[in-house]
């Protein structure tokens, strides 16, 4: 079995780990519904300070730079739809979030932080 490299050793810890897995869930819903995206990025910026200092802080980083990328290749997609250019760009940016919400869940589950 595979052992934390960062076990939680108190409970301030255990509520940033468990913030940090609503908000990858958050994010992961946003493609069902998209208003849950907004509410993560809320959460992280709110949470933000709870997380400085330990190995969480990265994730928190890693979420929030998730947000802000995907929300400019967005608006860059819309901007580029006439083209039919922005059609590439929405699918990309696509894979490019999902890959960022699964990489980070699975080393925040397995207690490793993000290398940002």
């Amino acid at each position: 079995m595979h052992e934390e490299q960062f076990p939680i050793h108190n409970e301030r810890q255990r509520s940033v780990k468990r913030m940090a897995t609503i908000v990858y869930a958050l994010q992961a819903a946003s493609f069902l519904v998209g208003i849950t995206f907004l509410i993560a990025i809320i959460i992280n910026y709110v949470k933000q300070a709870d997380a400085q200092g330990t190995w969480l802080e990265s994730h928190f980083r890693w979420q929030i730079r998730t947000f802000w990328f995907a929300f400019l290749w967005n608006v860059l997609g819309w901007m580029m739809i006439a083209f039919t250019i922005g059609y590439p760009i929405f699918l990309a940016n696509f894979i490019w979030i999902i890959y960022r919400i699964v990489k980070g869940w699975i080393r925040l589950t397995d207690g490793e932080e993000m290398y940002v």
